[in-house]
C-alpha cells in the first residue's frame, strides 16, 4: 500500500481520531465527529483483528508511512532492548521528518516531510533529504541558512516543545536531546495492538 496523500478529514472522522493530533478536522463541519458515509453514525463493534488494523492505521497516517516502511520500523524496534511496542513510537519519533516537525518547524509532518525531501534541513551541519532517516540522540537539526526565509517557518514558536526536543527559534535550530517517554506522547494509541498485528 502507497502512502496515504489525500485529505485526512474523512480518515480522521472514520476512525475517530485527530491525526493531526489538534483536532483541527473535527472543527471544520463541528456536527459531523462521526464517520463519513451513510452509516457512519451507526455503532459497530469492532472485532479483536479490526481493533489491531485499525491502530496500525493510525500510526500510520498520522506518521506518514507505507506499509513497507512501518514493517522496516517494527523490524528495527524488535531488534531494541525492551518493550517491543514503546521502541516502535520511540522509533517512530525518531525519523528526521517528525522531528523536524517536533521541533516546530513545519505545523503538521507532512510538511516537515516535504521541508526535508526539498533540502531545506541539515542534520548535524549536512544536508539529509530523507525523511525517513532515523536521527541519533544529540543530534542537531537546523534549517539551512537560504531556507530560514520560508514563510512557514517560525509560526510554531507558540505551540510549544515536547521536553524531548530543544529548539531556538531565534536560529531555527534544535537538538534531539533524549527518546520520549510514553506519557509525552499521544494518550489515544494503542501500540500494543500494532505489535500484535505484525507478530499475526
Amino acid at each position: 500500500m502507497s502512502r496515504y496523500t489525500k485529505s485526512i478529514f474523512k480518515k480522521s472522522r472514520r476512525l475517530g481520531f485527530s491525526i493531526l493530533e489538534d483536532n483541527k478536522e473535527f472543527l471544520k463541519g463541528k456536527k459531523r465527529t462521526y464517520a463519513p458515509g451513510q452509516h457512519g453514525a451507526d455503532k459497530h463493534k469492532v472485532s479483536g483483528y479490526g481493533q489491531q488494523l485499525q491502530e496500525k492505521q493510525k500510526l500510520a497516517l498520522m506518521y506518514g508511512m507505507n506499509d513497507r516502511q512501518f514493517r522496516r520500523l517494527f523490524q528495527i524496534a524488535k531488534k531494541m532492548k525492551g518493550s517491543t511496542s514503546m521502541n516502535l513510537l520511540i522509533v517512530l519519533e525518531s525519523r528526521l521528518d517528525n522531528l523536524v516537525y517536533r521541533m516546530g518547524f513545519a505545523k503538521t509532518r507532512r510538511a516537515a516531510r516535504q521541508m526535508v525531501s526539498h533540502g531545506h534541513i541539515l542534520l548535524n551541519g549536512k544536508k539529509c533529504s530523507i525523511p525517513s532517516a532515523i536521527v541519533p540522540l544529540n543530534s542537531t537539526i537546523e534549517v539551512k541558512e537560504a531556507s530560514k526565509k520560508m514563510a512557514a517557518l517560525g509560526e510554531n514558536e507558540t505551540r510549544g516543545t515536547l521536553p524531548f526536543v530543544k529548539t531556538d527559534f531565534a536560529k531555527l535550530s534544535g537538538q534531539y536531546v533524549r527518546y520520549p517517554e510514553r506519557k509525552e506522547l499521544n494518550q489515544e494509541i494503542n501500540e500494543t495492538y500494532v505489535v500484535e498485528w505484525f507478530n499475526r
